[in-house]
């Protein structure tokens, strides 16, 4: 089982999640993180660091996120590893809770 990044990480790109992952399986893109589902061992470290709450198990996706499974797992193959904090978007607060952000989405 894997954890999945979804929508509400597009343009926020909050990274307090990945220094308490414990293997490293978080990749960074332009606006966006991405989970490796070959890597993530289900631990849920991440899931409560996540200030725009945009990490959820697998099997508890949000109805309608469920594309995010592919996407984690395709951005995660070609986007580097990130295993410490940086400084969010600078314009993460006024995106954060904005619906529909996949069309905002740079690979």
């Amino acid at each position: 089982m894997t954890h999945v990044v979804t929508d509400n990480c597009i343009k926020c790109k909050y990274t307090d999640c990945v220094e308490v992952c414990p293997v490293d399986c978080f990749h960074e893109g332009p606006n966006f993180l991405a989970i490796d589902p070959e890597e993530c061992i289900d631990c849920t470290l991440c899931v409560p660091e996540c200030p725009a709450e945009a990490i959820f198990p697998e099997q508890d996706v949000p109805a309608g996120m469920e594309h995010f499974l592919g996407i984690n797992a395709e951005l995660a193959k070609v986007w580097p590893v990130i295993a410490a904090k940086i400084d969010e978007l600078p314009d993460a607060r006024q995106w954060d809770g904005v619906p529909d952000k996949l069309p905002h989405l740079e690979r």
